[in-house]
């Protein structure tokens, strides 16, 4: 008896076909893969939201006595909400930067590197500017307004928290883009 020598393979219409259905099965992944990524982009920009809702509310409430005692007449509201913001959100990016919405983009991380070391001098300097103007002016330009017994207080509170804020915002600028550095060099 003749062994009869038959092709394993599929016939050309069948290749095709199977061929066009992995395709539609390869466009499908494509698109729960996007789906993917939207999903865990909205979670990254929710997350992200609510930790600036939370950086609102510090900053608030850090300056709410001061507010309340000053209302218009401190000079430092926006250097101080400064501070408070940039502390706030590096220490968060130095900790949690997986979870953020820098997760895997390199040149915006690479650029944050570079853009930190003038943002660190413009912060000192602003911290400088503070001082002198202590300094120069005394405290009783800033509290005068206040009773007396009110002032002692109230001055030793702005100048720990501005001081506070001033310098661990520094701290964290210089920090923030070496954690960066490691990240992209680790090629995550």
């Amino acid at each position: 008896t003749a062994v009869r020598w038959e092709s394993r393979s599929l016939p050309t219409f069948m290749k095709a076909q199977s061929s066009q259905r992995l395709g539609l099965r390869r466009f499908r992944d494509i698109l729960n893969h996007d789906e993917l990524m939207n999903e865990s982009n909205n979670l990254y920009l929710r997350l992200e939201l609510i930790w600036w809702l939370a950086t609102v509310v510090v900053v608030a409430l850090v300056l709410l006595p001061i507010y309340t005692a000053l209302q218009t007449l401190f000079p430092f509201y926006v250097v101080n909400i400064v501070f408070m913001v940039v502390f706030i959100t590096l220490t968060r990016y130095l900790f949690l930067l997986k979870y953020t919405f820098l997760q895997g983009k390199r040149y915006l991380n690479l650029a944050l590197v570079f853009l930190s070391i003038p943002a660190v001098f413009l912060l000192i300097q602003e911290i400088n500017l503070f001082q002198t103007y202590l300094d120069e002016n005394g405290f009783l330009s800033i509290v005068g307004s206040l009773p007396r017994d009110q002032q002692l207080s109230m001055m030793q509170y702005i100048r720990t928290e501005m001081l506070l804020f001033g310098v661990g915002s520094v701290i964290a600028g210089i920090v923030f883009p070496l954690r960066l550095v490691v990240y992209l060099w680790k090629g995550r």
